[in-house]
Protein backbone atom coordinates (compact mmCIF):
# COMPACT_ATOMS: atom_id res chain seq x y z
CA UNK A 1 0.00 0.00 0.00
CA UNK A 2 0.89 3.83 -0.32
CA UNK A 3 -0.68 6.77 1.43
CA UNK A 4 -3.04 8.18 -1.39
CA UNK A 5 -4.95 11.43 -1.91
CA UNK A 6 -7.88 9.97 0.11
CA UNK A 7 -6.03 9.57 3.12
CA UNK A 8 -5.22 13.52 2.70
CA UNK A 9 -8.25 14.62 1.42
CA UNK A 10 -8.48 18.40 1.80
CA UNK A 11 -4.37 18.75 2.10
CA UNK A 12 -4.21 16.41 -1.47
CA UNK A 13 -3.49 19.67 -3.77
CA UNK A 14 -0.79 21.35 -1.29
CA UNK A 15 0.98 18.49 -0.64
CA UNK A 16 1.78 16.79 -4.44
CA UNK A 17 4.98 17.71 -4.44
CA UNK A 18 5.99 16.85 -0.50
CA UNK A 19 4.60 13.51 -2.54
CA UNK A 20 7.62 13.10 -4.37
CA UNK A 21 10.43 14.03 -2.48
CA UNK A 22 12.46 11.13 -1.54
CA UNK A 23 12.36 11.65 2.20
CA UNK A 24 8.47 11.64 2.07
CA UNK A 25 8.49 8.40 -0.10
CA UNK A 26 11.21 6.41 2.81
CA UNK A 27 8.76 7.82 5.23
CA UNK A 28 5.62 6.36 3.88
CA UNK A 29 7.53 2.85 2.95
CA UNK A 30 8.35 2.39 6.62
CA UNK A 31 5.29 3.41 7.93
CA UNK A 32 3.44 0.92 5.12
CA UNK A 33 6.15 -1.81 6.17
CA UNK A 34 5.18 -1.34 9.88
CA UNK A 35 1.58 -1.89 9.47
CA UNK A 36 1.70 -4.72 7.05
CA UNK A 37 4.07 -6.71 9.38
CA UNK A 38 1.39 -6.22 12.11
CA UNK A 39 4.02 -7.10 14.91
CA UNK A 40 4.32 -4.79 17.42
CA UNK A 41 0.92 -3.39 16.42
CA UNK A 42 1.17 0.35 15.20
CA UNK A 43 -1.13 2.84 16.06
CA UNK A 44 -3.72 4.43 15.58
CA UNK A 45 -5.48 2.07 13.12
CA UNK A 46 -4.36 2.34 9.62
CA UNK A 47 -7.60 3.96 8.44
CA UNK A 48 -7.07 6.64 11.31
CA UNK A 49 -3.96 7.40 10.05
CA UNK A 50 -4.73 10.98 9.09
CA UNK A 51 -7.80 11.80 10.84
CA UNK A 52 -6.96 15.49 11.75
CA UNK A 53 -6.36 15.92 7.90
CA UNK A 54 -9.96 14.25 6.98
CA UNK A 55 -11.87 16.58 9.70
CA UNK A 56 -10.08 20.24 9.19
CA UNK A 57 -9.55 21.56 6.02
CA UNK A 58 -6.46 23.74 5.38
CA UNK A 59 -9.23 26.48 4.58
CA UNK A 60 -11.60 26.07 7.86
CA UNK A 61 -8.33 26.35 10.35
CA UNK A 62 -9.31 28.69 13.24
CA UNK A 63 -6.88 26.87 15.71
CA UNK A 64 -4.20 24.46 15.88
CA UNK A 65 -3.02 22.29 18.82
CA UNK A 66 0.00 19.96 18.97
CA UNK A 67 0.25 16.86 20.38
CA UNK A 68 3.96 14.95 20.65
CA UNK A 69 2.91 11.06 18.88
CA UNK A 70 0.00 9.23 19.41
CA UNK A 71 -1.30 7.11 22.09
CA UNK A 72 0.44 4.06 22.53
CA UNK A 73 -1.93 1.61 24.50
CA UNK A 74 -4.85 -0.11 22.52
CA UNK A 75 -7.83 1.45 21.44
CA UNK A 76 -6.86 4.94 22.00
CA UNK A 77 -5.43 6.46 19.32
CA UNK A 78 -7.08 7.62 16.15
CA UNK A 79 -5.68 10.15 14.58
CA UNK A 80 -6.29 13.50 16.56
CA UNK A 81 -4.01 14.60 19.19
CA UNK A 82 -4.91 14.02 22.69
CA UNK A 83 -8.59 12.50 21.46
CA UNK A 84 -9.80 9.22 22.22
CA UNK A 85 -12.96 7.66 20.31
CA UNK A 86 -16.20 7.73 22.67
CA UNK A 87 -16.23 4.28 25.00
CA UNK A 88 -12.58 4.54 25.66
CA UNK A 89 -11.43 5.30 28.77
CA UNK A 90 -9.94 8.90 29.33
CA UNK A 91 -6.49 9.27 29.32
CA UNK A 92 -4.70 11.33 32.51
CA UNK A 93 -3.60 14.58 29.83
CA UNK A 94 -6.84 14.88 28.64
CA UNK A 95 -8.66 14.77 31.88
CA UNK A 96 -6.78 17.22 32.42
CA UNK A 97 -7.12 19.42 29.35
CA UNK A 98 -11.37 18.79 30.57
CA UNK A 99 -9.89 20.60 34.30
CA UNK A 100 -8.50 23.24 32.48
CA UNK A 101 -11.34 24.16 30.21
CA UNK A 102 -13.89 23.77 33.53
CA UNK A 103 -11.84 26.37 35.13
CA UNK A 104 -11.73 28.66 32.61
CA UNK A 105 -15.01 27.88 31.02
CA UNK A 106 -16.91 26.74 33.19
CA UNK A 107 -17.55 23.48 30.95
CA UNK A 108 -18.38 20.73 32.42
CA UNK A 109 -16.29 17.68 31.32
CA UNK A 110 -17.85 15.03 28.78
CA UNK A 111 -18.19 11.40 29.75
CA UNK A 112 -15.98 10.98 27.04
CA UNK A 113 -12.85 11.22 25.34
CA UNK A 114 -13.55 12.38 21.41
CA UNK A 115 -12.84 15.50 20.13
CA UNK A 116 -14.06 15.41 16.76
CA UNK A 117 -16.43 18.31 18.03
CA UNK A 118 -13.36 20.87 17.93
CA UNK A 119 -11.80 19.35 14.47
CA UNK A 120 -15.32 19.63 12.92
CA UNK A 121 -14.94 23.65 13.87
CA UNK A 122 -11.40 24.47 12.41
CA UNK A 123 -9.38 23.16 15.44
CA UNK A 124 -6.33 21.37 13.45
CA UNK A 125 -5.76 18.60 16.43
CA UNK A 126 -2.02 17.39 14.87
CA UNK A 127 0.43 15.46 16.73
CA UNK A 128 4.22 16.31 15.82
CA UNK A 129 4.97 12.06 15.05
CA UNK A 130 1.90 10.33 13.62
CA UNK A 131 2.94 6.91 14.17
CA UNK A 132 4.00 4.88 17.35
CA UNK A 133 4.38 0.84 18.34
CA UNK A 134 1.85 -0.32 20.81
CA UNK A 135 3.78 0.28 24.46
CA UNK A 136 6.20 2.29 23.26
CA UNK A 137 6.05 5.72 23.33
CA UNK A 138 8.08 7.72 20.47
CA UNK A 139 8.84 4.61 19.04
CA UNK A 140 8.65 6.26 15.64
CA UNK A 141 10.66 9.62 16.19
CA UNK A 142 13.06 10.54 14.07
CA UNK A 143 11.17 8.31 11.30
CA UNK A 144 10.51 11.59 9.16
CA UNK A 145 6.86 12.40 10.69
CA UNK A 146 8.84 15.42 12.19
CA UNK A 147 9.22 16.87 8.55
CA UNK A 148 6.05 15.86 7.38
CA UNK A 149 4.08 17.84 9.82
CA UNK A 150 6.52 20.86 9.89
CA UNK A 151 5.84 21.17 6.21
CA UNK A 152 1.52 20.95 7.46
CA UNK A 153 2.32 23.61 9.49
CA UNK A 154 4.02 25.70 6.55
CA UNK A 155 0.93 25.31 4.44
CA UNK A 156 -1.27 26.30 7.37
CA UNK A 157 0.96 29.63 7.88
CA UNK A 158 0.07 30.44 4.08
CA UNK A 159 -3.57 30.31 5.08
CA UNK A 160 -4.75 33.99 5.07
CA UNK A 161 -7.21 33.86 7.91
CA UNK A 162 -6.38 34.21 11.79
CA UNK A 163 -5.11 31.11 13.58
CA UNK A 164 -4.03 30.62 16.99
CA UNK A 165 -1.29 27.84 17.57
CA UNK A 166 -1.81 26.03 21.24
CA UNK A 167 1.48 24.85 21.85
CA UNK A 168 1.52 22.82 25.35
CA UNK A 169 5.12 21.41 26.30
CA UNK A 170 9.06 21.35 24.35
CA UNK A 171 7.87 18.91 21.26
CA UNK A 172 5.09 21.59 20.06
CA UNK A 173 7.04 24.58 20.98
CA UNK A 174 9.83 23.68 18.63
CA UNK A 175 7.60 24.03 16.08
CA UNK A 176 7.60 27.66 16.88
CA UNK A 177 11.56 28.72 15.59
CA UNK A 178 11.12 25.44 13.12
CA UNK A 179 8.39 27.17 11.18
CA UNK A 180 8.88 30.66 11.99
CA UNK A 181 5.09 30.95 13.13
CA UNK A 182 3.30 34.27 13.26
CA UNK A 183 6.45 35.86 11.51
CA UNK A 184 3.91 36.32 8.46
CA UNK A 185 1.63 38.82 8.09
CA UNK A 186 -1.51 37.05 9.03
CA UNK A 187 -3.74 37.55 12.56
CA UNK A 188 -1.55 34.82 14.21
CA UNK A 189 -2.04 34.03 18.21
CA UNK A 190 0.53 31.91 19.76
CA UNK A 191 -0.09 30.52 23.22
CA UNK A 192 2.52 28.06 25.21
CA UNK A 193 2.41 26.25 28.33
CA UNK A 194 3.46 22.97 29.84
CA UNK A 195 2.29 19.71 28.68
CA UNK A 196 -1.41 18.69 30.13
CA UNK A 197 0.56 15.40 31.37
CA UNK A 198 0.35 14.41 35.27
CA UNK A 199 3.94 15.37 35.38
CA UNK A 200 3.84 19.08 34.08
CA UNK A 201 0.52 19.93 34.30
CA UNK A 202 0.62 22.10 37.79
CA UNK A 203 3.76 23.54 36.57
CA UNK A 204 1.78 26.42 34.14
CA UNK A 205 -0.55 24.37 31.90
CA UNK A 206 -3.36 24.49 34.74
CA UNK A 207 -4.16 28.50 34.77
CA UNK A 208 -3.37 29.02 31.42
CA UNK A 209 -6.99 29.82 30.22
CA UNK A 210 -5.83 28.66 26.60
CA UNK A 211 -9.90 28.30 25.31
CA UNK A 212 -10.93 31.39 26.40
CA UNK A 213 -7.71 33.20 24.66
CA UNK A 214 -8.43 31.13 21.34
CA UNK A 215 -11.87 32.25 21.55
CA UNK A 216 -11.10 36.70 22.10
CA UNK A 217 -8.70 36.19 19.65
CA UNK A 218 -11.20 34.96 17.14
CA UNK A 219 -13.56 37.37 18.09
CA UNK A 220 -11.37 40.38 18.11
CA UNK A 221 -10.60 39.05 14.65
CA UNK A 222 -14.13 38.94 13.12
CA UNK A 223 -14.12 34.98 13.27
CA UNK A 224 -16.55 32.80 14.83
CA UNK A 225 -15.37 31.14 18.12
CA UNK A 226 -15.23 27.95 18.43
CA UNK A 227 -17.39 25.61 20.59
CA UNK A 228 -15.66 24.26 23.21
CA UNK A 229 -18.33 22.34 24.81
CA UNK A 230 -17.94 18.28 24.39
CA UNK A 231 -21.09 17.11 26.34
Amino acid sequence: MAFTEQDFAHWAPYLAEIRSEEWFQQLEQRVENAYAQGEPRVFPPRGDLFTALRLTAPEQIKCVIIGQDPYHEFGQAHGLSFSVKKGTPIPRSLRNIYKELYADLGLEAPEHGCLEHWAEQGVLMLNDVLTVYEGAANSHKNWGWEKFTSNLIRLVENQPQPIAYVLWGKSAQKKIVQNHLGEGCAPRLILQSNHPSPLSASRGFFGSKPFSKVNEFLRANGVTEIDWNLS
